[in-house]
């Protein structure tokens, strides 16, 4: 065991999916808090395999980490909030021409500068959301400063297999957070399938894999595999700018199906406690902690009461609406004012109930224990 922060973690387990890849990593970087961390831990392993570089901006960090993918390295950026509204184009940019990608957004209280050194997890619309047009990209959301890097690997190992870009999204409280944590056997971790395309017989740049439909990854200079990448749509298989209708809307639902066909290769989202009940506590990120104490508080007392916790936020995991339907109500805590409230109300139809705190402060335990409480005071007098 030893002590280990969220950056920490994460540093060590993009390392890690770098060598169970067998792939150059590369890190483009603008510091700003509380992001800066993972860029200083990672220039130190360059006997890894890691180049680090830090930008003059933030879209020049998202533009190099793209070229570095184009390239064939895991190219990869960090950030928070305000670095991601200034790369969303570039990020849009990368769904477009489907290469391996990661975003880190260690999530801080904003709008704007905000309050760079307290918490908040008040991106995740932003994320999902914050390009033109429908562009869908993977969320991973790892629950404590241990899991950051069990994610960091999760987050490769998706981009990777599904081609695509993905959001690996931490927060302050993670991120300077700590816990003890066991050092895992390198041996025992998974190796990470990279598709390495050579062969020039039967190539066309977007002729998907039909299970994920990931396009290949076709890295310059491999002989007879040229072909263009940018912004403008591009022909299904042939590669080709089009500007044709039923193309785009064919390239549109394509994007969207690969993402969403992630949610067959993720775990099953899992409930502490029993599996129905009164009341469902649902969270996401940093809040883990504390959900999960007030829930074992109130079970102690005989309540019935569960806990979930997301860590795949795009695509949900498949029995999400199953697990929600096994209780009467729903409780969402999350330090933003209802994003995931919102997200879980539109997409499963459940009239979820938002508990929302933005002080740039995490949870404490006694206040998600009454305020469950008073769902479950609701709840009981509703019957009565």
């Amino acid at each position: 065991y030893r002590n280990i922060t969220g950056n920490e973690a994460a540093a060590l387990g993009f390392v890690a999916a770098s060598q169970l890849a067998k792939r150059g990593l590369f890190y483009g970087s603008y510091p700003i808090t509380p992001a800066s961390d993972i860029l200083h831990l990672l220039a130190g392993y360059k006997n890894f395999g890691v180049k680090t570089f830090q930008a003059e901006d933030e879209i020049a960090a998202i533009g190099s980490a793209i070229g570095a993918a184009y390239g064939g390295a895991m190219g990869m950026t960090g950030t928070s909030g305000p670095g991601v509204a200034l790369k969303s184009e570039a990020l849009g940019l990368a769904i477009m021409i489907e290469l391996p990608l990661v975003l880190i957004d260690v999530q801080r209280a904003g709008p704007s500068t905000g309050m760079p050194t307290k918490t908040e997890q008040a991106d995740l619309l932003q994320i999902m959301f914050g390009r033109n047009s429908d562009s869908p990209i993977p969320i991973v959301a790892p629950a404590t400063p241990g899991e950051c890097f069990d994610y960091a690997i999760e987050a490769w190992r998706i981009a990777l297999k599904y081609m695509t870009p993905v959001a690996f999204m931490s927060d302050a409280f993670l991120a300077n957070g700590a816990e003890p944590w066991m050092i895992p056997d390198a041996s025992a971790l998974p190796d990470i399938s990279v598709p390495n395309r050579t062969e020039k017989e039967g190539f066309y740049p977007y002729l998907r894999d039909p299970e994920t439909l990931a396009r290949p990854w076709a890295v310059p200079g491999t002989p007879g595999l040229e072909h263009r990448i940018g912004g403008l749509e591009k022909n299904d298989i042939l590669g080709n700018v089009s500007y044709d209708p039923d193309n785009h809307h064919r390239m549109q639902v394509l994007r969207q199906e690969k993402v969403a066909g992630i949610a067959r290769d993720i775990p099953p989202l899992d409930v502490y406690g029993a599996d129905e009940g009164d009341l469902l506590i649902l969270g996401w990120g940093s809040t883990y902690g504390a959900i999960r104490s007030a829930v074992e508080r109130l079970r102690a007392r005989g309540l019935s009461v569960g806990h979930a916790h997301l860590r795949h936020l795009n695509p949900f995991p498949a029995n999400t609406g199953d697990v929600l339907q096994g209780f009467r109500r729903v409780l969402i805590p999350e330090v933003n004012l209802g994003q995931l409230s919102m997200l879980i109300r539109a997409r499963y139809l459940v009239d979820a109930i938002g508990y929302n705190r933005a002080r740039g402060k995490p949870f404490r335990i006694v206040e998600i224990e009454l305020e469950a409480e008073r769902v479950l005071r609701e709840l009981e007098e509703s019957v009565a």
